[in-house]
């Protein structure tokens, strides 16, 4: 007992506890972590909350309050991101913690919801189709974690989302419920179960649709005050109508799909264009020291050869 508690001593005085990398490890781990960083966190975490609230509501039959909170928790989801760079408080941790959380408020939740309204007619079927939409929006925020950190990129391509963002396919594929409370008769099931697996298909697919996380960074001074009301007014327009108003902005939506598509082509032509012109400006330098051309003969060899 004694060699072994001697031989436990002696290999732990071999390595110092005063050595500069190891106080430095320490510091490291007691460091006090920055308030800043915290915040964007719990705003995540109550968009959280909302999302999982929003399933309890849907399981209680209270329908208008269960959308309410998965509309809520996608505004605190537009948001977070933005204080998080408004404050510099970005941190690996808050980028992992904000795709489980949109996982659950925008696949999980607006899956049970529409299995519970009306896909659960269908039964097994039905299910599949809510199942189908949730790992949708698995894979799409998954790839968005991968394709974010893609080095090879081109700057303008982060004007554009691939496939249609978890928080906006939440909002509009609840769109046969926003129409059934306005009071038209309810969809049938059929009609629900299509228009869910066509949005599952949107979220994953490889259609270029605007972000616009680029929009709005810098507002005019004349505008400042238009800004205001535009957005005073479109709040309380959601208040005091918010199935026409989520309703409306969903056909929107869906409408300008398109142009995100012609957007993105147009870049791309400028970038082949831009390539071409670099290209073209490049062959036309003469380059020092090069050998005189071949005889005419070997005009038939391939370019490589030559």
């Amino acid at each position: 007992m004694a060699k072994s508690l001697a031989s436990r001593y002696i290999a732990d005085i071999m390595f110092s506890p005063f050595e500069p990398d190891r106080l430095e490890a320490s510091r490291r781990r007691l460091r006090a972590i920055p308030v800043r960083i915290l915040v964007p966190n719990v705003i995540t975490l109550l968009a959280l909350c909302a999302g999982l609230t929003a399933i309890r509501l849907a399981f209680e039959q209270k329908l208008e309050l269960s959308l309410a909170a998965i509309v809520f928790a996608a505004a605190l989801d537009g948001i977070d991101g933005r204080i998080a760079r408004l404050i510099k408080g970005q941190s690996r941790f808050g980028a992992e913690l904000d795709s489980l959380a949109d996982f659950v408020n925008f696949g999980c939740a607006p899956a049970l919801i529409l299995y519970l309204w009306g896909l659960h007619e269908y039964g097994n079927v039905g299910w599949i189709a809510a199942m189908v939409f949730a790992i949708c929006g698995a894979l799409r925020l998954a790839r968005f974690n991968v394709m974010i950190d893609d080095p090879n990129r081109p700057l303008w391509a982060g004007n554009f989302f691939t496939g249609v963002p978890a928080p906006a396919g939440a909002l509009i594929v609840l769109l046969p419920i926003y129409v059934n409370l306005l009071g038209v008769p309810k969809v049938a099931a059929t009609v629900t179960l299509f228009y869910t697996m066509a949005i599952a298909f949107l979220m994953v697919s490889q259609l270029p649709v605007l972000s616009g996380k680029r929009v709005g960074k810098r507002v005019p001074p004349e505008m400042v005050l238009p800004v205001i009301v535009f957005v005073i007014l479109f709040f309380a327009l959601l208040i005091a109508y918010p199935w026409w108003v989520l309703s409306i902005g969903t056909v929107c939506y869906l409408a300008c799909l398109p142009l995100g598509w012609v957007s993105y082509k147009e870049y791309q032509r400028k970038d082949a264009m831009s390539a071409a012109q670099a290209a073209a400006a490049v062959a036309d330098v003469p380059v020092s020291g090069a050998l005189p051309p071949g005889p005419a003969e070997d005009s038939e060899r391939p370019v490589r050869l030559n």
